[in-house]
């Protein structure tokens, strides 16, 4: 499939790689992308090239990108998939090649190419001509993968649907299983047993267990509802005016007074007592919530680093060069003198023996010159002052970051032992209550 722009004689697949690999001129230049994605068997094998069609157009070749395609399925339709190469060269108006990369000269502030005397070349930086490889793009094309199909199956009355996030992001607790590959599953086919598939089955059983557990989990939540109904039911009772239920903190609370069996509560339950109250934190669900919300609060000062840091580095080296400039630049003067002191025939090798004072002088000169300011003055008290006032804002940081650190460790422990509880909590109504053999063995 071809955009716009593109010669029609790309059609054919030997034509395009080779125009491709013709075009791309370093040994170690990417060729092309590919994507694999599972075809969803409910459809049927014809329903699969409108599919593909239609996600090929929508993310790729209206977007500039020449895609080569290739379905593949066996005769039982047991492992539907399909192969999409894509090119990596935005096309021109004129249907030549475009660049990949662009380079951007640093300019100063009056508007010249910034000097770096250590490589001896102007700074610059290569900006990408697309947005292609931007990390975000996979979780683009994967969510817009998900809804493609989703749309397909719902139109073909299928009641099956997909979903492009993981089990974590679902919120399930669900271990993913392995890709066992071609070779794996035709030996497990045969019924030879191979590693990647003991590591399925391993996977399929704690699976099974995990949701045994989530149904667990659930029931005891039940009964935690139920014991605060049953709660507010008596405090209506004997407080009919204004009943207040148990809140999660009180519940959790009590768990922890009738599991230490007549022994007081300890300091770290109280302190968990009054985090939830505080927090006002009403389930387990809303403990996840604040934990990943402190968590989010903590990557958003981790970013505010970047850039102070940076800049920090930038004074440094800006105040280390005018340090040897000065030094250098005495040296260079004291050069000057005694060169012009000498005899005629011997400022030539005075010269020579000296060019090491002089490289090392026009080297930080020139490094000097295109940092000056507007004035063409060296802005030392500026550059010592903003150099202050940065390191004071990161000392605040650092700060600020060590409390929410703090915060978060404190809230993560917290979680885990509320979990624990909840978890002791379901074992012991499961142990007190008869099992159905019991009960059976009772009747008879």
């Amino acid at each position: 499939m071809l955009p716009e722009n593109a010669p029609a004689e790309y059609k054919n697949r030997t034509i395009l790689w080779n125009a491709v690999e013709k075009v791309e001129k370093a040994s170690n230049s990417q060729l092309a992308r590919e994507i694999e994605i599972a075809l969803p068997r409910e459809l049927k094998f014809s329903q699969y090239f409108g599919l593909v069609h239609k996600y090929v157009e929508e993310n790729f070749t209206s977007k500039g990108m020449i895609a080569d395609i290739a379905i593949h399925t066996d005769k039982n339709n047991h492992n539907p998939h399909c192969h999409i190469l894509l090119t990596m060269r935005p096309f021109r108006d004129d249907g030549t090649w475009d660049d990949k990369q662009r380079k951007v000269y640093h300019l100063d502030k009056n508007g010249e190419k910034i000097y770096d005397p250590k490589k001896r070349q102007y700074k610059c930086s290569k900006v990408q001509t697309t947005d292609w490889n931007e990390r975000h793009k996979a979780e683009e094309w994967r969510e817009s993968w998900a809804t493609l199909c989703n749309s397909f199956l719902e139109q073909h009355n299928h009641p099956e649907r997909i979903d492009h996030r993981s089990y974590k992001r679902q919120g399930k607790s669900q271990i993913p299983t392995v890709h066992l590959g071609v070779s794996a599953h035709q030996m497990e086919k045969r019924g030879i047993r191979t590693e990647l598939g003991d590591i399925n089955r391993a996977i399929e059983i704690s699976n099974r267990r995990l949701r045994e557990l989530d149904g667990q989990i659930n029931d005891l939540l039940g009964l935690l509802a139920e014991e605060k109904a049953l709660y507010e039911i008596e405090i209506t009772k004997l407080q009919p005016a204004e009943p207040k239920p148990p809140t999660f903190a009180k519940t959790i609370l009590d768990i922890c007074t009738r599991q230490a069996q007549g022994k007081p509560v300890s300091d770290e339950d109280s302190k968990l007592f009054n985090f939830l109250a505080n927090n006002k934190i009403n389930d387990y669900e809303g403990l996840e919530k604040h934990l990943i919300d402190l968590m989010d609060e903590q990557k958003k000062l981790g970013y505010e680093y970047s850039p102070i840091r940076s800049r920090l580095s930038e004074l440094n080296e800006h105040m280390r060069q005018y340090s040897e400039y000065k030094k250098w630049r005495a040296e260079y003067q004291q050069y000057q003198k005694d060169l012009a002191a000498q005899m005629p025939w011997k400022k030539k090798s005075f010269a020579a023996d000296n060019n090491y004072t002089v490289d090392r002088y026009n080297e930080t000169k020139a490094y000097i010159d295109g940092v000056k300011n507007k004035q063409g003055k060296i802005p030392l008290n500026a550059w010592q002052k903003e150099h202050t006032e940065l390191s004071a804002k990161l000392r605040e940081l650092d700060g600020r970051y060590q409390v929410i650190k703090e915060k978060v460790a404190r809230a993560d422990k917290f979680r885990v032992r509320v979990y624990d509880v909840l978890r002791r909590e379901q074992r012991e109504h499961q142990r007190t209550q008869p099992s159905k053999k019991r009960s059976q063995d009772v009747d008879r």
